[in-house]
């Protein structure tokens, strides 16, 4: 395949992606967005159906986002060494073989296994795709395409909470996990006919293993500290134990970083002030986002609140998304206007209002109380997300676009693993404090949701105040495709600067 030339900025019209390319690549994004934001959903069916706890089937939402993290760098560099249709066929398949072995799980334990699969399945899915997508059309037929699958991973996202509700009431929380495995075998075949293989013939073949693992490592132990140390005890032995594991492996990690030939993370970058700043955006708006979506999913189907149904609670998540879709042509004309930094900060701003409003949650609240919230809260991280991912490739040369790039994917795991763990850690204790006090449960998963709240608004405040980071951003390097794609940009982060060039 020959490689696309660089024309996206030119605005030459270039190469138009061809259909299969765009279907295998749309419909898989769309599917892994779909499913990822459904699981909160199904989460007390899932629940209920295994006897599992929901303190405890939060991993099935962190555990996924962790393994994300650290497999979605190295699932790209597989790619771009050993080709990238068939690391995304195998990305297919692990999505395909996690979907079945949570459908058929009679346990917790067996639905947090198979989310750590399929959060491998789902990271390799999308970086390989993105860029079989890239290195498939240039200049605006590129545009189109990336547009294009930021569409369709917006729908997903979307959908998933409505499907998975319709789904729960008709066919059992299983249902929407067998239907996703049907769509991603149904890419396979469309993949090995009418994609073309291609590589990067001068990326280094070495693959940093060890930073992967590693990465894992520093996550695992310091997310099980913030998850149990209410239960175990802040200054317990095993917290403390897990933290010290959790420092030493980062200790190693960046030794390991600064020694291969092609590092995980490119040390290098971190100097850079502008991407330091975007990526820190990056993390807090992938974590108030998916931290906030995990509380409100569990609240407004507790019988003790609003006793919502799953697929009532799924329709209870549409301002949010009527905010992001609002929000989200108005981007690129506000940072012509305003420029990178202040669009940040007017995003987290309303973010930041948002949150605070849900810090006054009662449990008497109707749903109504719920709606403006919502639609602050995600109508302002649309304007951070596209913003936010274009001053990540924006401010660094062409030749680390793609480092740039994969340090924004992973802070994106990193930041929805951290914080849904965070806000379930608070959620729990607080609640479980207030009953021991004697309150109702309403009151008591009221005060819960609130402290969990306040956290989601400090940080959402932190966001707004770092977004000054991000004001050096150069506009004229700031290509389309970041904007076409920021619906979606809470699950991954386009390589913008790199399209056209690999």
């Amino acid at each position: 395949m020959d490689s696309p030339t660089r024309d996206t900025v030119s605005g030459a019209p270039g190469r138009s992606a061809p259909t299969a390319v765009l279907i295998a690549t749309c419909v898989s994004t769309l599917v892994v967005n779909a499913n990822t934001s459904a699981v909160s959903i199904l989460l007390p069916a899932i629940s209920a159906d295994t006897g599992t706890s929901l303190d405890t089937l939060q991993w099935a939402v962190t555990g996924y986002s962790l393994v994300g993290a650290a497999v979605i760098v190295t699932s790209g560099a597989l790619g771009d060494v050993f080709g990238r249709r068939l690391v995304f066929l195998g990305g297919l398949a692990l999505f395909i073989v996690s979907c079945v072995l949570i459908a058929l799980s009679d346990s917790g334990g067996g639905v947090i296994a198979g989310r750590a699969v399929q959060g491998a399945a789902g990271a390799t899915i999308l970086a390989c795709g993105m860029s079989l997508l890239s290195v498939s059309a240039s200049g605006e037929g590129q545009v189109r395409a990336v547009t294009l699958w930021g569409g369709a991973s917006a729908v997903g996202a979307a959908a998933g909470p409505l499907v998975g509700g319709l789904l729960v009431d008709g066919t059992g929380w299983q249902g929407l996990f067998w239907i996703d495995a049907g769509i991603a075998l149904a890419c396979v075949p469309i993949t090995l006919r009418g994609v073309t293989e291609s590589r990067d013939p001068d990326r280094s073949r070495q693959i940093d293993f060890a930073g992967t693992v590693l990465i894992a490592v520093v996550l695992a132990p310091a997310l099980l500290a913030l998850s149990e140390g209410a239960d175990w005890g802040w200054t317990s032995p095993a917290v403390l134990a897990c933290l010290a594991l959790s420092l030493a492996s980062c200790v190693a990690f960046v030794a390991v970083e600064r020694r291969v030939a092609a590092p995980l993370v490119d040390l290098r970058l971190l100097k850079d002030r502008v991407l330091i700043g975007a990526t820190v955006g990056i993390l807090l708006s992938a974590g108030v986002i998916n931290g906030l979506m995990y509380l409100v999913s569990l609240y407004f189907q507790n019988p003790a609140t609003l006793a919502m149904s799953p697929l009532e609670a799924g329709l209870a998540t549409l301002p949010a998304t009527v905010g992001l879709i609002a929000v989200t042509p108005l981007v690129p004309r506000m940072v012509q206007r305003l420029n990178i930094g202040p669009v940040i900060a007017v995003g987290f701003a309303a973010a930041t209002a948002g949150c605070a409003l849900l810090v006054f949650v009662r449990g008497d609240w109707r749903y109504a109380a719920f709606v403006l919230p919502l639609v602050l809260l995600a109508a302002g991280l649309g304007l951070v997300n596209g913003p936010a991912s274009s001053a990540s490739t924006s401010s660094v040369s062409a030749d680390d676009v793609g480092a740039a790039s994969g340090i924004s994917n992973m802070a994106r795991y990193i930041g929805a693993a951290a914080f849904t763990a965070a806000v379930a850690t608070v959620n729990a204790t607080v609640g479980e404090s207030r009953r021991s006090g004697g309150d109702g449960e309403a009151d008591a998963l009221a005060a819960g949701l609130s402290s969990a709240c306040l956290v989601l608004t400090v940080a959402s405040g932190v966001g707004m105040l770092l977004s000054v980071l991000a004001v050096r951003a150069r506009r004229r390097r700031a290509e389309p495709g970041a904007y076409g794609a920021a619906a979606a940009s809470h699950a991954h982060t386009v390589p913008v600067g790199d399209l056209g060039d690999r």
